[in-house]
C-alpha cells in the first residue's frame, strides 16, 4: 500500500486546498450564524489519492458544542464551499469536501494542564520533605 509521500500530488493540492478554504472561511461567504460567528481555523486537509474526496479538520476557540454546530454548519455548507473553492482553484473534478472537528490543540492544552499539575505537586511534595527540586 502506497504512503501519503508517494502522492506529491494530493500534498500539494492538501496545502491548497487549505489555503483557499482558510481564504473562503475569514471571507464570510457562509452566511450560518453557526459558521460565521464561531472564529474557524482550517487545521489540516487530507484529500484521497484520486482527489475525491477531502477531509477537512477545523478548529476554534469556542467550546465543544459550538464547534460541533460550526461542524454541521460546515458539512451543510459543503456544496457551496466547494463552488467556490471551484471559482479559486482550477482542477478538473474538485473533491468533495467533509469537515471533522480538530480535538487535538484542546487535547494538547489538556495534557499539558495535567503536567503542569504533577510538576507542581511533585515540587510541592519535595519541599514538604525538605528535598531540593533542583537537584533532580
Amino acid at each position: 500500500m502506497a504512503s501519503k509521500r508517494d502522492y506529491p500530488r494530493a500534498a500539494r493540492f492538501n496545502a491548497e486546498l487549505r489555503a483557499v478554504l482558510t481564504e473562503i472561511l475569514r471571507a464570510d461567504v457562509i452566511r450560518d450564524p453557526r459558521v460565521a460567528g464561531a472564529g474557524l481555523t482550517v487545521t489540516s486537509v487530507d484529500v484521497t489519492p484520486d482527489l475525491a474526496n477531502a477531509h477537512v479538520w477545523v478548529s476554534s476557540l469556542v467550546d465543544d458544542a459550538k464547534l460541533a454546530e460550526a461542524v454541521k454548519g460546515l458539512n451543510h455548507a459543503a456544496g457551496k464551499l466547494r463552488h467556490e473553492v471551484g471559482q479559486r482553484i482550477q482542477v478538473r473534478h474538485l473533491p468533495l469536501l467533509r469537515f471533522t472537528a480538530d480535538q487535538a490543540t484542546r487535547e494538547g492544552d489538556r495534557i499539558t494542564a495535567l503536567i503542569r499539575t504533577v510538576v507542581a505537586e511533585d515540587r510541592e511534595h519535595a519541599r514538604s520533605r525538605g528535598e531540593d527540586s533542583e537537584s533532580e
